[in-house]
């Protein structure tokens, strides 16, 4: 069971910060179909920052500004451009995969010891909590991208609901002209909202090749940015419950790993697909209601 739950947990890590990338960008108005492109440009960056330095933590913090500038350019598109966003976005994920499959190649392949080989976090094992039965080893003994992602979610949740940062943020994604009357700068919010986004995507990047396998490979993010993306609409927008249903994806891919293992009678592909379908019906509307921001995807031209 430890080992079931603790494979899921992380599994999902990088489909939560992905998720918590795209609950900001559509929150705040701009689809966030990129984020499959920044999260392979935050794991292609922290594994040569973290081969350079011998540091993970910079390592991180490079995926973070590698997730902020793919953020950047399809902000630039859709917010001053007015560029439809799904097609930039469609359009960054492929040309991340192109870039970092190329360099990867004549690059990273050729100079493995030097670019691909990073350092990776240790496990930080929390006193007390580390030792309960059960929830210790799935929880608490984890590597510092795992906690950081414990208060990123919280954060975000409280953050959106609960401060002026969330309110205007959510303003802006539900109706712009609206908050655009009272002082807010649209087009500068959604840019700001859109570099965090990206920052936070990029740190589930990191995951990959900081904690999960020790070295880049191409499209080694698997479609986690798309996954990600059901997870929000799945989560109905709200950054716990895209969290949540992020860990369903992680938990219903470790379930059907486990389950090819061990030579169950059940498909293992059915329990991979069940996110999905329950997806599928969450966006028809026959488990409840899930409505996006009013202006999600939709770009604002101050009159």
């Amino acid at each position: 069971m430890v080992g079931l739950l603790g494979g899921a947990l992380g599994l999902a890590v990088p489909i939560i910060f992905g998720a918590l990338g795209g609950v900001i960008g559509e929150r705040v108005g701009v689809v966030n179909i990129a984020i499959e492109g920044q999260l392979l440009a935050g794991a292609f960056s922290a594994a040569v920052v973290s081969s350079i330095t011998g540091v993970p933590l910079a390592g991180m913090v490079a995926a973070m500004v590698a997730g902020m500038l793919v953020a950047l350019v399809l902000s630039v598109f859709a917010i001053t451009y007015y560029v439809n966003q799904v097609i930039v976005g469609v359009v960054l994920n492929v040309l991340v995969i192109g870039v970092t499959s190329f360099l990867f190649s004549q690059v990273l392949a050729p100079n493995t010891a030097l670019l691909n080989s990073p350092t990776r976090f240790q496990t930080l094992p929390i006193p007390v909590l580390g030792d309960i039965p059960l929830i210790g080893p799935i929880f608490f003994r984890q590597t510092l991208v795992v906690y950081i992602m414990y208060i990123a979610v919280f954060l975000v949740w409280w953050g959106m609901f609960r401060t002026k940062w969330g309110l205007r943020l959510r303003a802006v994604g539900e109706h712009p002209q609206a908050a655009d009357t009272v002082g807010i700068k649209v087009a500068a919010t959604r840019y700001w909202n859109m570099l965090l986004a990206g920052a936070i995507a990029g740190i589930g990047g990191s995951f990959f090749t900081l904690v999960s396998v020790p070295a880049f490979n191409r499209e080694m993010t698997a479609g986690a940015g798309f996954i990600a993306l059901a997870a929000v609409i799945f989560g109905k927008w709200d950054p716990i419950r895209a969290t949540l249903a992020a860990l369903l994806f992680g938990f219903a891919s470790n379930l059907q790993g486990i389950l090819g293992v061990i030579g169950s009678p059940v498909p293992s592909q059915f329990m991979l697909m069940l996110p999905y379908l329950v997806t599928i019906f969450a966006v028809a509307g026959l488990v409840g209601r899930s409505r996006p921001p009013a202006a999600s995807g939709i770009p604002y031209e101050k009159q």
